[in-house]
């Protein structure tokens, strides 16, 4: 092609939706090897700090990693077995469960005919509570549930690849550091990206564990079955802004409201509720700033591009692959009007707010600049 000759935009945009069809339809292909990779290295970055503590204790680093990794995999495998217990349970009570349910909706039924009937409305039947099936939901969350305990007993392949990444990590400083003297603000760039990545998975995962202690808690208090379980669904779902809250909290107060009732279901809710408020609007903010929230569409869309790329291991990694994108399109000036247009309003408004001070400081510089020497 001649130099400076331009390529015909149709043909550009042709070519750019032929890459994103190919480099998709690869990361479903290899699905099988790509997601044990990215879970490894997931657990490697939120576990590289325990590491480092360890060897500043003066532990062998060897004997660090060694003992990381065996946490981990005591961490997981009691997860997947504590899940698969649970599930086995579950499926064994179903049946008194929707039992219930169709005591209860049977009630509710004729509750609004015998009422409708006293005002001369003729309802002979009224199937709107019967069109909730709690089987059918609860059925669906087994499911669910069936696939994040085959995820945390996943293969040896995620724990030899943590071992390597770990060991991998120890060493990056050391080669960011001969790195620096020749590419200098690049590299600098990078280790910058790399830490405050480092930070939101560590934080992140923090905030997550106690949301799922405090909902473990709550329900064990009220008497909810399997609250274990429910408080592991509050912790693996708060990875997922907005709207995983509430498809965690769906499963426990439909339990509480066949096994307890609607007063104690009341209860559930609140607790959820007050839960994610304190956890979600008060102390993440807090911790993480202002300018990391994601959009709610953008959350949505995450949730079922990687859903249906990977299944269930694609919704529990989307919303972390989503924000190391965030991150990595606000590390660079270029890129930066791409990682506004995936925040929500409250980071928006923040961005703006810092850009205008950012713009004061510039002239402010600019005119103490120009004024003339004495």
């Amino acid at each position: 092609m001649p130099t400076g000759e331009r390529l015909n935009p149709t043909l550009v945009a042709l070519l750019t939706a032929a890459a994103i069809i190919v480099v998709v339809a690869g990361l479903r292909a290899a699905q099988s090897l790509l997601v044990p990779l990215m879970i490894s290295a997931f657990l490697a970055i939120i576990c590289t700090p325990v590491v480092s503590l360890l060897t500043t204790r003066r532990v062998p680093l060897t004997l660090a990693v060694l003992i990381v990794v065996i946490l981990v995999m005591v961490i997981l495998f009691s997860l997947g077995a504590v899940i698969g217990g649970s599930i086995s349970e579950l499926t064994v009570e179903l049946p008194k469960y929707q039992l219930r349910w169709d005591q209860m909706t049977g009630t509710f039924n004729a509750w609004v005919e015998e009422l409708a009937a006293s005002r001369g409305l003729d309802i002979n039947s009224l199937e709107l509570a019967q069109s909730i099936d709690s089987g059918s939901l609860l059925r669906t969350f087994i499911r669910g549930l069936t696939s994040i305990a085959a995820i945390a007993s996943s293969s040896l392949l995620v724990f030899f690849t943590l071992i390597f990444m770990l060991f991998e990590a120890s060493q990056m400083p050391l080669k960011l550091q001969a790195l620096m003297k020749r590419s200098g603000p690049q590299i600098s760039s990078y280790s910058q990206v790399s830490r405050q990545i480092q930070r939101y998975l560590a934080l992140k995962t923090l905030i997550s564990f106690f949301t799922g202690v405090l909902v473990t808690i709550w329900l064990t208090i009220l008497g909810v079955d399997f609250a274990l379980v429910w408080g592991l669904l509050a912790f693996l779902l708060n990875f997922i802004p907005n709207i995983g809250s509430i498809i965690a909290a769906i499963p426990a107060v439909l339990l509480s409201v066949v096994q307890l009732g609607i007063g104690p279901a009341v209860f559930v809710i609140i607790g959820y509720f007050v839960v994610n408020v304190l956890m979600g609007n008060v102390i993440e903010p807090r911790l993480m700033g202002q300018t990391l929230g994601l959009s709610t569409l953008v959350v949505f869309l995450s949730l079922i591009f990687w859903g249906w790329v990977w299944g269930t291991a694609g919704m529990l990694l989307s919303i972390p692959l989503t924000m190391v994108v965030k991150i990595m399109l606000e590390s660079n000036p270029q890129t930066r009007d791409l990682a506004i247009l995936l925040s929500d309003e409250k980071s928006v408004r923040t961005a703006l707010i810092l850009q205008e001070e950012e713009r004061s400081r510039v002239s402010q510089n600019r005119g103490e600049g120009s004024l003339p020497s004495a």
